[in-house]
């Protein structure tokens, strides 16, 4: 069961997906609430009865609405798509489970004739055409997100540990080579160790879907990496530290004449203000702050 489209307050966005077998066994989610467990009843009859055919439901949700109602309230629709998988297309759920082990992207399509998969990258997240008798739903595969963590002490250790449940392809920065906290950072998909922040200017791209976060040991390598990362066209970018560091640093740029448009889309004091004190609190409000940025492009 696929969310091909979504609207509103729905609480299933467009490519949430739950898989259903015949015993009850479920993975994943449409948003929760009646409206999933009607759905995965109607799924699992339709396994029991062998009623294969694919079907689209549109679900509104409002008590008010003529048809379809989803039995929420919470507003919004959305457009879930159901399809048994046949055993001819076990060989694309094996490409899609291999390409996704390998944390590689790829684009699958639905269509009502089934599942496609191809290792091509969609320069879309989600797309979707319909046609008078069909549809064509395209997705990317594999994390679409890219976080780069600066610094790999205590609050990395945090933040690594928290992102790693979110769609975020981790990559971990340090110049120091024997670090207790980036040996215990098992969260993160790559470690790469520096011998200058300078150089990040070289390892990280440009990229509307590239968040950072700098926090290095102190100011003076905050400072070089930020140089480095400074003509970046990111999607974030966040420096950890106090007003009063943050003011200084920010203070010496402006002096040196650097665009202060360039500085206002620096996220410093990175993180939403909640009074975080310990490296977890403080990984909570930096997640929060990159969750905001994130979800607000889709907004």
């Amino acid at each position: 069961m696929y969310v091909l489209e979504s609207k509103g307050s729905s609480p299933g966005r467009q490519g949430f997906m739950m898989a259903v077998n015949a015993n009850g066994e479920m993975s994943g989610s449409l948003g929760g609430g009646i409206m999933e467990f009607k759905l995965t009843e109607l799924a699992k009859a339709r396994l029991i009865l062998d009623d294969i055919g694919p079907s689209i439901h549109q679900q509104f949700h409002d008590k008010e609405a003529a048809q379809n109602q989803s039995g929420m309230i919470c507003s919004g629709e959305q457009t879930i798509f159901l399809y048994k998988v046949s055993a001819t297309e076990l060989q694309v759920a094996e490409l899609i489970i291999k390409t996704l082990q390998a944390n590689q992207n790829g684009t699958m399509q639905l269509t009502l004739k089934g599942i496609s998969f191809c290792n091509q990258i969609p320069a879309q997240d989600f797309s979707l055409n319909k046609t008078a008798d069909d549809f064509l739903f395209i997705e990317k595969l594999g994390y679409k997100q890219n976080l780069y963590i600066i610094g790999g002490g205590h609050c990395s250790l945090a933040l690594a540990q928290l992102m790693q449940t979110m769609d975020f392809y981790i990559r971990l920065y340090d110049d120091r080579t024997e670090l207790n906290t980036m040996a215990q950072n098992h969260f993160v998909h790559e470690k790469i160790v520096l011998d200058n922040y300078g150089h990040l200017e070289k390892c990280i791209p440009s990229g509307e879907n590239n968040y950072v976060v700098i926090m290095t040991v102190g100011y003076r390598t905050d400072d070089i990496a930020v140089r480095a990362l400074l003509n970046k066209r990111l999607a974030f970018l966040g420096i950890l530290g106090s007003k009063k560091k943050i003011e200084k640093m920010f203070t010496d740029y402006k002096i040196e004449g650097i665009d202060e448009a360039i500085l206002k889309n620096i996220h410093a004091p990175v993180g939403l203000f909640i009074k975080s004190q310990t490296p977890e609190e403080i990984a909570v409000s930096i997640a929060a702050e990159i969750i905001q940025v994130k979800n607000e492009k889709l907004a």
